[in-house]
């Protein structure tokens, strides 16, 4: 029988103790049990965004959620946003903040690779921006953006401006620094590189925008959210975190349950926590890129590795649906592509158990074995 394993960028192979917390038993979401649970998932989403002052904000939904959260909570119509793009994730992010009246003022890189902070500099010199909105790693080309040095240049050139930040494919597996990099908002969800099941909408707020949007945000003339409001959620994070029961909607019960459980493992469960998880997935992505590249001749997306991800690989194929069918009927499934304006590609995640634990699970070896076999075949066509 073939094992499956699940190689997309994002649902990810959950671990053994992470699956056994589906199945506990359902506990009250007032419960003594579950305000202690929530209560650690809380205080180690601050550990893994390394923030002390930051609020986190665990709500049920998915990464896309936390656009809406931004949008509703923060854009007034006529706001002049800063975004830039480096795929479609990225896209959609802006069409988001359109929809909350939001006048974006998007910097396109060239695709699979990413805007020169000169570029992004000169913007910041000649206009005065609301906020300045990137994607760390945008899923659909596995562009890794310098979001320290695009932040440096927010502090220097538009101080006013808040940094927002999209993590859905870089937090728990590049390098994050919320409180060190000045930034106000970033966003992610449970499936990818933290290792929980889908459904969590995860994001993190500085006291700087929390102000903005507790006290000094004008909404006369706005329309905002009753469910999203950070105004309805904030004392309940607040009181949740500090393990006193609060109630506004229901959570996800079960969901938080295998979220405490994935952050453990994150965190806790090496000698250096965090960094030596994101050092071995760094080390599986590397060999696995190199392997590509070096013995069977493939072309990734983007090629300067100084601003490629390490939550997944795309590689240039000839017919990328050809290659996944090839992969699924021996048990392994990848991704197709997102953008016509690169030629044909496929992408393959490793984040998670399957990045950090690949010399045991052999999850990433195996599909190179596959892929190896792939060319093989195809070059004696």
């Amino acid at each position: 029988m073939i094992k499956k394993l699940l190689l997309t960028p994002g649902p990810i192979e959950l671990t053994p103790a992470v699956r056994q917390s589906l199945v506990a038993n359902s506990i009250g979401h007032l419960s003594p049990t579950f305000t202690t649970t929530f209560q650690n998932a809380l205080n180690n989403t601050k550990r893994l965004f390394k923030t002390t002052n930051g609020q986190p904000i665990i709500i049920s939904g998915s990464g896309t959620l936390g656009w809406d959260l931004f949008g509703s909570n923060v854009v007034n119509r006529n706001d002049s946003i800063l975004l830039i793009s480096t795929g479609f994730f990225s896209d959609s992010f802006a069409s988001c903040l359109t929809g909350y009246g939001a006048k974006v003022d998007k910097l396109d890189a060239i695709p699979g690779h990413i805007v020169p902070l000169k570029t992004i500099q000169e913007k910041l010199q000649k206009n005065n921006y609301k906020a300045v909105v990137m994607t760390q790693v945008d899923t659909s080309t596995a562009v890794l953006n310098d979001v320290q040095g695009i932040s440096q240049l927010v502090k220097e050139f538009s101080p006013n401006s808040f940094v927002v930040v999209d993590g859905v494919c870089s937090i728990g597996c590049e390098v994050f620094e919320f409180d060190n990099w000045n930034i106000d908002y970033c966003l992610t969800a449970s499936q990818k590189a933290i290792g929980a099941p889908p459904g969590l909408s995860i994001s993190m707020v500085s006291p700087r925008l929390l102000k903005y949007v507790m006290n000094e945000r004008d909404t006369t003339d706005q329309v905002t959210s009753f469910y999203l409001s950070f105004k309805k959620w904030l004392p309940i994070m607040e009181s949740c975190i500090q393990g006193k029961p609060s109630y506004f909607a229901t959570p996800p019960v079960q969901l938080i349950l295998s979220l405490d459980v994935a952050l453990k493992e994150l965190l806790d469960a090496t000698p250096r926590g965090l960094d030596e998880r994101i050092e071995k997935s760094s080390k599986t992505s590397d060999w696995f890129k190199q392997q590509l590249t070096k013995e069977l001749g493939l072309k990734m997306i983007p090629q300067d590795p100084q601003y490629t991800a390490h939550g997944l690989t795309t590689i240039y194929v000839e017919n990328p649906a050809d290659l996944i069918k090839f992969l699924a009927d021996n048990g392994v499934f990848i991704a197709g592509p997102m953008l016509k304006s690169i030629p044909p590609y496929a992408r393959v995640g490793h984040m998670g158990v399957s990045a950090w634990d690949n010399d045991n699970n052999q999850h990433i070896t195996r599909c190179y074995e596959l892929l190896r076999e792939y060319c093989t075949t195809k070059s004696k066509v």
